[in-house]
């Protein structure tokens, strides 16, 4: 795989060098959607009557999970209808924080089961927009033409300012091509206008980054009327010869690259003990000052969170502490990741299995379960009853329900549902029964 890697990656830069770069002109609007929510399907359903078409890059694991995502029968007539299917690994991970064998299985089997399905996949999309020349070069031995960033292209937001307002055509690296913020509920209309207003002089290549459309609540939604307000004001743009859209496919161009093998087979699951790898927090992560090795911090809803490693420990040297500084709904928390069988425990489905975990808090806290179906397909699964907050190390334990038929593996940490600092150690998780 390595060998491969870096013979693909230097054919590319070898493509890259001979490219010679594009005169001015109008500029190139790519519309891309994250994560294949359904709400998509509606907004795609608008731009095509338009006559403009977007990128939508969907990780197979969440295609038919659940109805909050697109099923295969949607995302097939996206592409029928002439937008473009893309990758965004099996179960949206941060790449960094994996090993190379779990990258490799996020990003080859992405690529070979969507295509598995009848999709053309040549386009990439980071999830968190988190990278590495490292992973770069694992996205092009998985035979992807382009992988998308974030956050590299002036926007709204007056942090972005001094910042290009278009990537280059061709792009410098078409493996981390740059592209605005993505786009959430604090944008107007007229700052998403702006992005193509402000780059048109110049001319360059625009990505606009959209997860939802419509969904009231949702931090990463912009209301309806504003995308159609947009898709009009595009439409009126390539009208009069200021803007091109295309696709990201289209913009990068390129022949369909054979399909790499899947990656390696994940690690022999713990099956006896203690199920979870690093449940003491005491080896570190792959990145300097990130997540311990086998944790990473997440959330859902409307909060904000710091996570960190303190030396407060109950045993050892090391502690996995969150704190949420606001909080609006749903929770924070340190967990097991979401991923294909690197780190998260093996499961047999109408097993119970129990867990436990020394914790401070300052707000009542209590553990939740997810679980996965086959090899990408994670869900939300139960949650304990709380337990009160505590100023000093105690341990906490509780028996999960059977585990869901069709359950492959699952992931658990304590939470954080309201503003306070909590901080774990010593997890454990056990089976019970034969």
């Amino acid at each position: 795989m390595g060998t491969a890697a870096l013979l693909l990656g230097t054919f590319f830069n070898s493509v890259i060098l001979a490219q010679p770069a594009r005169a001015a002109g109008p500029v190139v609007v790519s519309l891309t959607f994250d994560d294949s929510h359904v709400d998509q399907v509606a907004a795609a359903a608008y731009m095509n009557s338009k006559g403009l078409h977007g990128t939508f890059y969907v990780p197979s694991g969440f295609l038919n999970s659940d109805p909050v995502y697109m099923n295969t029968g949607q995302a097939l007539a996206l592409q029928a209808a002439g937008n473009e299917i893309a990758g965004h690994t099996v179960t949206h991970p941060d790449l960094t924080v994996a090993d190379t064998g779990e990258q490799q299985r996020q990003l080859c089997n992405d690529r070979n089961a969507l295509t598995a399905l009848g999709f053309r996949i040549t386009s990439f999309a980071y999830p968190f927009a988190a990278s590495s020349p490292a992973i770069e070069t694992v996205v092009a031995a998985c035979g992807y033409n382009s992988a998308r960033g974030l956050g590299d292209i002036a926007s709204q937001d007056p942090a972005s300012a001094g910042l290009p307002l278009a990537e280059t055509l061709p792009p410098a690296d078409p493996f981390l091509t740059q592209a605005p913020d993505q786009v959430d509920n604090t944008w107007t209309l007229q700052n998403l206008k702006d992005l193509t207003l402000k780059a048109e002089p110049a001319g360059g290549w625009m990505q606009y980054s959209f997860h939802h459309i419509g969904v009231a609540g949702e931090s990463l939604s912009i209301p309806t009327a504003d995308f159609n307000a947009l898709i009009d004001f595009l439409a009126a743009e390539q009208a009069a010869g200021r803007v091109i859209v295309q696709t990201v496919d289209q913009v990068i161009g390129g022949a369909v690259k054979p399909l790499a093998a899947n990656g390696p087979t994940p690690p022999a699951p713990i099956t006896t003990g203690n199920m979870l790898r690093n449940p003491g927090f005491e080896t570190a992560g792959s990145v300097a000052g990130g997540p311990p090795n086998c944790w990473v911090p997440g959330s859902y809803g409307t909060n904000d969170y710091i996570f960190s490693t303190v030396t407060t420990a109950h045993s050892g040297t090391a502690a996995a502490q969150l704190v949420v500084t606001s909080w609006a709904s749903g929770d924070a928390k340190v967990l097991p990741p979401l991923d294909t069988g690197e780190c998260t425990p093996t499961v047999t489905p109408g097993r119970s299995y129990t867990m436990s975990a020394w914790y401070t808090s300052t707000a009542q806290t209590q553990f939740e379960l997810y679980y996965r179906i086959g090899q990408g397909a994670w869900h939300y699964w139960t949650s304990s009853p709380f337990v009160l907050p505590s100023a000093t190390y105690t341990q906490t334990s509780w028996t999960s329900p059977p585990v869901p038929a069709g359950a492959t593996a699952m992931s658990m940490a304590l939470t954080l549902s309201s503003p306070g600092t909590l901080v774990t150690d010593d997890y454990s998780l056990t089976a019970q029964g034969p």
